[in-house]
């Protein structure tokens, strides 16, 4: 959706319904930045005085981030999302990973019984788009795949409260699973390949309890290093936030 000029008289509200809109539907998405303060004038037909009260309201609720010197950020995608956020940066890497754990067992297990042949040529795209990734050695777009396949997973439940959970806690997983890939274990444990095609295996086969095993079984492994790397002091179980 493009930004469009503004020509109503509360110019402040309906600039930030724009931005709210934008971010909700991805055309700005969260880790990104958005577009400079001339540039959001010029395309809003607004003056910098409404484009910075709108920025500052969407900061004030968690879904942008200014950062100095660099420009704004979009942190969230929605005033849940930024809860979801704020509470997980009080919070360690395992508790994370254990929340993680019982939405990706419940979304494989839904994901087997719905799965429409749609739902799966894009679990096999992802899953071939996580394995290039790794083969790259670009850690930011493996863990990028390794999200989206996921949340592939997520929205072949065909749940959409599910798959919205799953969307704002994922968005702040992506520090705890650098943690995970960057444990001292071995490449297999890390990558995961077989692991990942077992669960879509099994939602290609609408077997559910297997679909549910394999997402428990690789999240375990998951876990595994994270203890590990917590007890040899190289992994700390620290807030997720401050590893960002």
């Amino acid at each position: 959706m493009p930004l469009r000029s503004t020509a109503r008289t509360n110019l402040v509200d309906l600039v930030i319904e724009q931005m709210e809109s934008l971010i909700a539907d991805g055309e700005w998405e969260v880790g990104t930045k958005i577009p400079a303060e001339p540039v959001l004038v010029e395309r809003l037909s607004v003056g910098r005085n409404t484009v910075r009260e709108a920025v500052r309201a969407l900061v004030h609720t968690g879904l942008l981030e200014p950062r100095q010197g660099d420009g704004t950020y979009v942190r969230a995608r929605s005033g849940f999302g930024a809860a979801v956020q704020r509470r997980l940066r009080r919070a360690g890497d395992l508790e994370t990973f254990e929340v993680r754990a019982s939405l990706e067992r419940d979304a494989a297990r839904h994901a087997a019984l719905r799965r429409t042949d749609e739902d799966l040529a894009a679990l096999r795209a992802a899953l071939a788009e996580r394995a290039r990734a790794w083969r790259s050695g670009d850690l930011t777009a493996f863990v990028d795949a390794d999200l989206h396949f996921h949340r592939t997973i997520a929205a072949a439940a065909h749940n959409s409260v599910l798959a919205e959970l799953y969307a704002h806690l994922s968005d702040a997983l992506r520090a705890t699973l650098r943690s995970v890939i960057g444990a001292p274990v071995p490449d297999s444990v890390r990558n995961q390949y077989e692991a990942h095609e077992a669960i879509v295996d099994a939602i290609e086969a609408r077997d559910a309890d297997a679909a549910e095993r394999a997402a428990l079984a690789h999240l375990a492994e998951g876990m595994a290093a994270l203890r590990a790397g917590a007890e040899d002091g190289d992994a700390p179980d620290c807030p997720t936030g401050a590893q960002e």
